[in-house]
């Protein structure tokens, strides 16, 4: 155990010299209050996590993994196919009253849980559930920028975000171990409720800005699939893409396996698969914190790619570590360093995004990237669960690091070394007359930041 307290010592160092820095966008009233109601939402969101598997337990007992098993499926196939679809339907809805409608539907889901008596049931009301957090997330992502435009501002409120989820992840099972102490589970679920009310009102009194840009009014079928066109048209998306599926391919296993890990390999307690939960959130967290820092100085591609390698060579290492003997000390370390990386390559992400887009596309693009990664996250749970039964841990995770490998190859391909954001092309397709063409002296052509949008359809290449 003598690992714990150099995690420990380590975590309080670096998040001294980042939280100053992060904490100071709060500042903004708007974006506290939107932060504010995303942590208490995600508090509200962990409660339920809690309540549901004892739910699971009390209505099917042995077959209660199995329930969660297909639940944790229905909430992943409602991410990658109803993001787009609903961002495509309230596009032209006021922002502020698509997040709190989102917000009451989830507390109207949570409200129902307690009477549920069948298990199919609970399927129905978790894909409810999640169709509206499908709609909430990328709306909420998406409005960041409009309100943080200053781009070092943002990198902060991107690791504040990322400190909010791993703070839920930490916070969730304490609190809801609290609480069972004076009061049965279902009463959890009003704490679920009461966490998603709290962030309808919070959202409802900011000052939400409305989706920027011009209003094209497109059909339905252009607006489906504008966002997943835009997506994989720009090339530092289609690595990003790649780099999502290398940070689920290592952290499925840790989220999937840790608890089998802990306690049927190493001898472990309960206690001690918290600590190894709570080492990979600690060093989540406090990579957020000196990501900004970083970022402020370093572009995004490099810190990203370099997570990417590093989640494959740490789980290589605790792959054979697991073969030849696992101490608890190298587990705490490998989690907490795994951790760090996952953070490094995906608290960036939003960067990429806004770059990536004209305000008017950007909810469209965000929930390209909800739904894309998420999809990563459906193959990597499955796989890291199947494996780790039929072929041991060992190999398992061997397998999943080979994955994140061709994936960050893939992304180093994909997203070449200086990429310009300013790009030489011409338009052949747009009569000379084309306000695009008269905003520029040279009407043939020319060069500015590229984004792909209406009159630049594909990235420009050499060939």
């Amino acid at each position: 155990m003598d690992g714990v307290s150099t995690l420990t010592d380590l975590s309080q160092k670096v998040a001294s010299f980042g939280f100053h820095s992060v904490i100071q966008v709060l500042r903004h009233p708007t974006f506290a209050a939107l932060f504010s109601a995303q942590v208490v939402a995600l508090l509200g969101t962990g409660l339920l996590t809690v309540a549901l598997g004892l739910l699971a337990y009390d209505l099917a007992e042995g077959r209660a993994g199995a329930v969660l098993g297909t639940a944790l499926t229905i909430k992943m196939v409602a991410y990658v196919g109803l993001s787009p679809v609903a961002q495509a339907l309230v596009q032209y809805l006021p922002r502020r009253v698509v997040l709190v409608t989102a917000d009451l539907i989830r507390a109207g889901v949570a409200l129902c849980l307690p009477f549920v008596t069948e298990i199919w049931q609970i399927y129905a009301l978790i894909f409810v559930l999640q169709a509206a957090s499908a709609t909430f997330t990328p709306a909420f992502q998406a409005a960041i920028p409009d309100i943080l435009p200053d781009e070092a501002e943002y990198t902060r409120a991107l690791s504040l975000s990322r400190l909010a989820y791993d703070i839920e992840n930490l916070a969730s099972p304490a609190l809801a171990g609290l609480l069972l102490t004076v009061m049965s589970y279902n009463w959890l679920f009003l704490g679920t409720v009461a966490g998603f009310v709290f962030s309808a009102l919070l959202i409802w009194r900011a000052q939400v800005p409305s989706a920027q840009g011009r209003k094209t009014q497109r059909p339905l079928s252009e607006r489906l699939t504008r966002g997943i066109r835009i997506y994989l048209a720009t090339p530092r998306l289609r690595g990003l893409l790649a780099l999502n599926m290398a940070a689920a391919a290592t952290s499925a296993f840790v989220l999937v396996n840790t608890v089998v890990l802990v306690r049927s390999f190493m001898g472990g307690n309960e206690k001690d698969l918290a600590l190894a939960l709570a080492a990979y959130g600690a060093g989540s967290m406090a990579m957020a914190l000196v990501l900004p820092r970083v970022l402020d100085k370093v572009p995004d591609r490099p810190v990203m790619i370099i997570g990417a390698f590093g989640l494959v060579g740490i789980a290589v290492a605790l792959g054979l570590l697991i073969s030849a003997g696992l101490t608890w000390t190298w587990l705490l370390i490998g989690w907490a360093a795994l951790g760090a990386l996952y953070s490094a390559v995906l608290t960036p992400s939003g960067r990429l995004l806004r770059r990536s887009t004209h305000a008017e596309d950007r909810p469209a693009v965000f929930a390209a990237q909800f739904a894309l990664s998420h999809a990563c996250w459906l193959i990597t749970y499955p796989l890291a669960g199947w494996a780790g039964v039929v072929w041991g841990l060992s190999s398992a995770l061997l397998v999943l690091a080979a994955i994140a490998l061709v994936a960050a190859v893939l992304a180093l391909r994909v997203w070449p070394s200086g990429t310009s954001d300013v790009v030489p092309h011409d338009h052949p397709d747009l009569p000379p007359d084309h306000p695009h063409l008269r905003a520029h002296r040279d009407r043939g052509r020319h060069a500015h930041f590229f984004v792909v949008d209406d009159e630049h359809r594909v990235w420009p290449t050499n060939g």
